[in-house]
């Protein structure tokens, strides 16, 4: 037995036994090889991945821009943008570390107006410094020093000869569609560039939203900026509000129950009145629902008396179900009100429960943080090859060139091995996969994604074991408070890692593996739509639903098998068998509580969401203003979006408060049925439930002590 459980009752004897060993060791082991494989993984990555050819942009050097040498010039300019968009997409291209087949530099500023060659400028005595721009052309020439014609530097591709207004997303100067529109196609320019602007136009024309979308994204950092004291003081309103919530529900659970549960009959009720008074305003009308037959207007369907009709069926029919289920569970509702009232209660003797969902949240960030940063290295490790590639094949002898023949960026535009081909680029072609790293990368990645979701679902199952572990103990304590442990919510934890780990790490692997199952399914669905049939379909629609399904039972039965090692101590295996039958021999009671608990718990989080999301509107809308403030609407260019900030933040806030009670209100109801099954009232076997529980099933303790602490 362990701390928490029942144990045979003895006035000298306080509190339960403490007696535990460690279960599930083999598992145990498992997973601590597998968190240590997953060290090694992340140092791999770190030693062999270089995350900077995802997060800053390179010139056609292979040097980095933003950083090192090129600091002051953060974004890179393509001489020819076509040459990208025709060939793959830029962003595609350049989040994979793809370089475009055309000159790049790095610049300080993405150039944002049109600019032409003048057609004059190859004349024999133009001047190639007066007509381009230093700060656009490649790093290496000298426009001031140079012998080169202007033709000879536009074959070269040495300085750009055109360029359209561009805007600077992820540090690429990526067209401007919406300036391009403004662009006349006549510009008395060579017909070369207006054929390039055009096929701008069209090839970049998909991912103008980006630049709508990065205007106003800068304004809604504007308004979290000028509003962030009121959206934090919003939440601390709805943390509050919560907490209040769950601590009244011991003197307001039974009323707010009746309310809502009559609230929903009387509803149907009204349905009912409302379906007999329009069917009787059509009883006399001629028109038949056959003689509508089918249509897409649902209007002319709630104008036939044989619609309301059937409404008035199923409405009479739903209410009869639940006025019946009303009369016969009346029992199982008191007992229902009565363990959420004692859930309150023991939140409120362990207010520190409320904020452990706040340790879940900061390991769950930690687990994502970790998975992404090893993803980000893995997929960057290995040493970039870079490849001679010809942009002009059909210029002079640069046919010659295979594309096979590797280079440095580094020396290659210093070297003259291919000065007989003015057009020769050293590109960037992958990352380097012949070494035993580069040839695992896929199964590194894999092991990545097992690894994640195992941590995240044994975080998620320690949460619910120390919560549990806390709440058992408060509720097999004879005489509360006295008898409730010291610092209840860390002796659980303690006693969760100590003893416990594998077990958690059994029920996390059972429930990572179904993930995996169905991420495959997914990812088969998504690869095989195009060519799959109605049979196909219908079968992988089949499977994805059954193992949704499994998923969502095995939650179940994890949740409340944790639920029976916090509070007996016992292996995964066992724990869930023993909360699975206990389950089962009470699935009314399960019912009835669940559902009650859900009605209140949605009416607790409609109420705080739909309060402070009101208050929020008024308040940023300008309705209200708080006397003293600085704050008017008018300094918002999106009033709504500090306003929706507030209710997914007062939503998160409310979950995780009652997401700790709905732990509370599951716990005590296993111990409650333990309670049952076990003990019968004698002095040797005394109940641990509340008196109010003991009044609704008509029980009570035997002998002088039976009243002790109990309240």
């Amino acid at each position: 037995m362990g701390v928490g459980e029942p144990a045979q009752y003895d006035p000298t004897f306080n509190g339960p036994i403490r007696k535990r060993g460690c279960t599930d060791i083999i598992c145990c082991i498992l997973f601590i090889v597998v968190i240590l494989g997953y060290m090694a993984v992340g140092i791999l990555a770190w030693l062999y991945g270089d995350p900077r050819h995802v997060l800053y942009p390179r010139n056609s050097t292979g040097m980095f821009c933003g950083i090192g040498v090129n600091e002051a010039q953060p974004s890179v300019f393509y001489f020819d943008i076509l040459k990208c968009a025709t060939s793959i997409n830029i962003m595609a291209a350049s989040l994979n570390g793809l370089q475009c087949p055309t000159t790049q530099v790095c610049v300080e500023t993405c150039p944002d107006v049109f600019w032409a060659l003048n057609p004059i400028a190859y004349l024999p005595k133009a001047k190639p410094q007066d007509y381009f721009n230093q700060s656009l052309c490649v790093p290496s020439f000298d426009l001031a020093r140079t012998t080169l014609k202007v033709k000879e530097i536009v074959d070269q591709e040495l300085c750009p000869f055109f360029y359209t207004p561009t805007v600077s997303v992820l540090g690429r100067c990526i067209p401007d569609v919406t300036a391009l529109k403004n662009i006349p196609n006549t510009l008395g320019l060579p017909s070369s560039i207006n054929d390039t602007v055009n096929g701008i136009r069209n090839a970049t024309g998909d991912i103008v939203n980006s630049f709508n979308a990065k205007e106003i994204g800068v304004r809604i950092f504007e308004d979290f900026a000028s509003s962030w004291q009121w959206i934090i003081a919003a939440l601390v309103i709805a943390m509050v509000v919560s907490f209040l919530f769950l601590l009244l529900l011991r003197f307001i659970a039974p009323v707010m129950v009746w309310v809502l549960i009559f609230g929903v009959l009387a509803v149907g009720a009204y349905g009912i009145y409302h379906c007999w008074w329009e069917y009787n305003n059509y009883r006399k009308s001629t028109v038949s629902i056959t003689d509508i037959g089918f249509t897409t207007d649902f209007k002319v369907y709630l104008q036939v008396k044989e619609t309301w009709l059937t409404f008035l069926i199923i409405l009479s029919v739903v209410e009869g179900i639940l006025l019946l289920t009303l009369i016969f569970l009346r029992t199982r509702i008191l007992i229902a009100i009565a363990l959420i009232q004692e859930s309150s209660k023991a939140v409120s003797h362990m207010m520190s429960t409320l904020f452990y969902p706040l340790i879940t949240f900061v390991l769950l960030v930690v687990c994502v943080a970790y998975w992404g940063i090893t993803a980000l290295y893995l997929a960057t490790s290995g040493i970039p090859v870079y490849k001679v590639v010809a942009l002009n094949s059909t210029q002079d002898n640069c046919g010659q060139i295979s594309g096979n023949e590797t280079c440095d960026p580094q020396t290659f535009y210093n070297s003259t091995d291919y000065s007989w081909c003015p057009s020769a680029r050293c590109i960037f072609i992958k990352y380097n996969n012949e070494g035993l790293l580069q040839r695992n990368l896929f199964n590194l990645q894999l092991y990545n994604v097992v690894a994640f979701l195992w941590c995240v679902n044994f975080v998620i199952a320690m949460g619910q074991c120390t919560l549990a572990g806390a709440f058992a103990s408060y509720y097999w304590a004879f005489s509360k408070p006295s008898d409730i442990p010291t610092f209840p919510l860390s002796q659980a934890f303690i006693r969760t890692l100590r003893y416990h780990v594998g077990s958690l790490a059994f029920g996390a692997l059972i429930l990572t593996l179904i993930q995996i199952v169905r991420i495959i399914l997914e990812y088969l669905d998504h690869k095989t739509r195009a060519a799959q049939n109605p049979c196909a379909r219908f079968l992988m629609c089949c499977l994805k639903c059954c193992f949704w399904c499994l998923e969502k039972f095995i939650k179940f039965l994890n949740r409340n098998a944790y639920i029976m090692i916090a509070v007996y101590g016992k292996n995964f295996c066992v724990s869930a068998k023993n909360a699975f039958m206990l389950l089962m021999r009470n699935i009314v009671r399960v019912v009835v509580l669940d559902k009650v608990t859900d009605l209140l718990l949605f009416f607790g989080k409609l109420l705080v969401v739909g309060g402070v999301g009101v208050l929020a509107f008024f308040f940023f809308s300008g309705r209200i203003r708080l006397p003293g403030s600085n704050f008017r609407t008018e300094m918002l260019n999106y009033y709504w979006m500090p306003i929706i900030v507030v209710v997914v933040g007062a939503y998160l806030i409310a979950h995780g408060f009652f997401s700790v009670y709905n732990m509370c209100v599951d716990t005590l109801f296993l111990c409650f049925l333990e309670d049952l099954e076990r003990h019968d009232g004698t002095m040797q076997k005394p109940y641990y439930m509340s008196k109010n529980l003991m009044k609704i099933l008509n029980k009570k303790n035997k002998g002088p002590k039976k009243d002790k602490g109990k309240d």
